[in-house]
C-alpha cells in the first residue's frame, strides 16, 4: 500500500496544478517551462500521483467528515507540537519543508482520516478490555534529571532525610525547563511517546506522594521521580471513551485498516478521473480486488 502523505513528520505537498495552461512556470535563456509541460511531467511520477491521491482523499474526507473535526482540535494539536519543540519549532518546520499553514492542513487531514477510521471500525468489549490492560490515566509527576547514578543516589538519600523535592530539583536537576518548577512536567498517560519507556514504567508504579527509591536509567541520564497525582484506574467501563480513542489511534497505524477505510471513503465519494493518463491512480483502492478488512 502506498503511504498517504498525511504523516506529520513528512512533507505535505499542497498546491494546485492548472489543467493544460500555456502560462509559464519558469523562463530561462533556453526557453520557458509551461504549466502544461510541468503538469505532464509531474503526473507521470510517483510523487505526482501521490499528491493527486492526497488531494482527492482530502476532498472526500472533508465532504464526509468535515463537520466532525473542529478548528479548535486542529489548533490544540498544533499548539502541542509547538510546545513540544519550543524554540526549535520553526527550525523543525523548515527541515521538513513545511509552513505553519501546511502543518495545520496536515493535522486536519490526519484528524479527518481518524474520524473516518472511527466511523468504519467496530470496537468490541473484548478489545476494550484488552486495551485496558495497558491503560493508565494521566498522572502528574515531578522529576530530577542528573547525569550520574551516584548523584541520583545522593538525591534519593536526601529525600529520605526529609529534604524538599522542589529544593533538590533546583540544586541538582540538569533539566533547565523544569528545575525551577520543582521538576514538574506535563501530565501524561500510557499513550505518551515522548517520554522514555523506563521513566513511564517507574512513574506508573508510584502512588501519590511516593518517589523512586532507586535511580531510573533513561536515555537522558538518571532520573528521580515523585508522584504528585495518580488517579485511580477504575474499570474499563469508566474509561470507555478514552479506550476507544486509543484503539482508533492503533488502527491509524495499521496499513490494512487504513487501506480498507480509504477504499470505502473513496468509493462513497464518487471520484471520477478526467485525465486518461491518470485513470488508474486510485486503482489500488477502487478495484474490486482491493483489500478488505
Amino acid at each position: 500500500m502506498k503511504k498517504w502523505l498525511i504523516v506529520l513528520a513528512g512533507v505535505l505537498m499542497s498546491f494546485t496544478l492548472a489543467a493544460c495552461g500555456s502560462k509559464s512556470v519558469a523562463t530561462t535563456d533556453g526557453g520557458k517551462i509551461t504549466e502544461s509541460a510541468y503538469y505532464s511531467s509531474l503526473k507521470s511520477t510517483s510523487s505526482g500521483k501521490q499528491v493527486l491521491q492526497q488531494m482527492i482523499l482530502n476532498k472526500v474526507l472533508e465532504k464526509q467528515y468535515g463537520d466532525k473535526v473542529k478548528k479548535s482540535e486542529v489548533t490544540s494539536e498544533f499548539n502541542t507540537y509547538k510546545k513540544q519543540y519550543g524554540s526549535s519549532f520553526n527550525a523543525v518546520l523548515q527541515q521538513n519543508g513545511m509552513t505553519v499553514s501546511q502543518l495545520k492542513d496536515s493535522i486536519r487531514s490526519n484528524l479527518l482520516l481518524k474520524a473516518a477510521v472511527k466511523d468504519n471500525i467496530k470496537i468490541t468489549d473484548a478489545q476494550l478490555k484488552d486495551q485496558f490492560k495497558s491503560y493508565q490515566p494521566k498522572v502528574t509527576v515531578n522529576q530530577i534529571l542528573v547525569s550520574k547514578k551516584s548523584t541520583a543516589e545522593t538525591v534519593i538519600k536526601q529525600l529520605k532525610d526529609g529534604k524538599s523535592f522542589s529544593n533538590l530539583a533546583k540544586k541538582y536537576s540538569t533539566d533547565t525547563a523544569t528545575k525551577n518548577k520543582g521538576g514538574r512536567i506535563a501530565a501524561f498517560d500510557n499513550t505518551n511517546t515522548t517520554l522514555d519507556a523506563n521513566f513511564k514504567k517507574a512513574a506508573f508504579n508510584l502512588k501519590n506522594g511516593q518517589y523512586t527509591k532507586t535511580p531510573v536509567k533513561t536515555q537522558y541520564g538518571y532520573q528521580v521521580i515523585q508522584m504528585v497525582n495518580h488517579p485511580a484506574k477504575g474499570t474499563y467501563k469508566d474509561h470507555e471513551s478514552e479506550l476507544k480513542s486509543q484503539i482508533v489511534d492503533k488502527k491509524m497505524a495499521d496499513s490494512n485498516t487504513l487501506h480498507s477505510v480509504v477504499s470505502k471513503v473513496l468509493k462513497k465519494g464518487n471520484v471520477t478521473i478526467q485525465d486518461k493518463d491518470l485513470q488508474n491512480v486510485l486503482s489500488d483502492y477502487l478495484s474490486s480486488s482491493s483489500k478488505k478488512k
